[in-house]
């Protein structure tokens, strides 16, 4: 088997507050393969943001990792100077950012920011005009060479988004980072965008680190998926194996969240009752277990640790279950 390139493990984040140290992460273990597409999900406030800050090492200057290691093709990011970091992104690392609208800056032409993407190359500017040219192609834009001369709010959010996906693989990335990239976009171009980026991701062999809340959006790109809760990863697996077979309460209720679920029409759409916990004065036991229907007396006292082999989750039912199983 070939080395993950990027391996994270054990990694915990806080923030410091006038409240005290906000646990944003802890002890967090992720794996991306070599030419694979991992998708990350939870609701607001899981983590999600704050794991690419720590990966491409730009955390908020209250932040302090308290202990893991952030492997990039056998590299521990978190021991680079700010030198070799910013060697390694926009060319290994590449990121494509939620808000197409935002993510462009408006007073610089498309051409030229496209350009600026190429700085570290030294060919001429109508080499790099005409690699621009040929990027905006492969992401299905009419008409490449005129939307150089455009700025940005001349183009629709669809083809801005597609202009943000060609600069991020101009210099063919180990591992792109699409940070809920279609969220800004309505359901057609939703669509559009995740059927290039599998094209794309096909024909350049990078790795994807895809995170979202969406999962319709993560059922159609991803191969496995990651579902994080208030810091903590409490299931991983095949894809297919989390969304047919969740093992982990929240799972299972954030699927039954899903509009694409409900088959019927209602004036109620199904939601998860309470609320994320305090994360400066983290609760005893399951972090999820306030939330939970099946939290039991064990649930909060011991904190529940990953388990299983593939498809793994952070639950006291799979005790039960294992327990009952002959």
């Amino acid at each position: 088997m070939t080395a993950p390139v990027l391996d994270i493990r054990g990694l915990s984040i806080s923030y410091g507050t006038e409240a005290g140290a906000l646990k944003a992460l802890r002890d967090v273990d992720l794996e991306v393969g070599e030419g694979s597409i991992i998708g990350i999900v939870g609701e607001s406030g899981c983590g999600k943001s704050t794991l690419i800050s720590a990966i491409i090492r730009l955390l908020a200057p209250n932040a302090q990792i308290v202990q893991g290691a952030v492997n990039f093709k056998g590299r521990d990011l978190l021991g680079l100077s700010s030198e070799q970091m910013r060697a390694l992104r926009g060319d290994e690392i590449s990121m494509v950012f939620q808000d197409p609208m935002t993510s462009l800056n408006p007073t610089l032409t498309i051409g030229r920011q496209m350009s600026d993407v190429q700085h570290r190359s030294t060919v001429s500017r109508s080499e790099k005009n005409a690699c621009s040219v040929m990027m905006l192609e492969r992401v299905g834009i009419p008409d490449p060479e005129a939307q150089l001369k455009r700025y940005p709010h001349h183009l629709s959010g669809g083809m801005r988004q597609r202009v943000a996906i060609a600069m991020a693989l101009m210099a063919e990335p180990s591992l792109l980072i699409a940070d809920e990239p279609t969220t800004a976009l309505d359901a057609t171009l939703e669509v559009q965008i995740i059927h290039r980026l599998k094209e794309l991701q096909r024909e350049f062999g990078c790795s994807i680190l895809f995170i979202s809340h969406h999962l319709g959006v993560i059922a159609e790109l991803c191969e496995e998926v990651i579902v994080m809760y208030a810091g903590e990863v409490v299931e991983s697996g095949p894809l297919r194996e989390v969304f047919i077979d969740p093992k982990h309460p929240y799972t299972r209720k954030l699927l039954e969240c899903d509009p694409a679920r409900i088959a019927e029409p209602t004036r109620e759409l199904p939601v998860i009752e309470g609320s994320l916990p305090n994360l400066v004065n983290l609760p005893d036991g399951c972090i999820f277990k306030d939330r939970c229907s099946k939290a039991e007396a064990r649930c909060g006292i011991e904190p529940p640790k990953m388990s299983g082999d593939g498809h793994r989750a952070a639950c006291h039912l799979l005790d039960h279950f294992q327990e009952t199983s002959p």
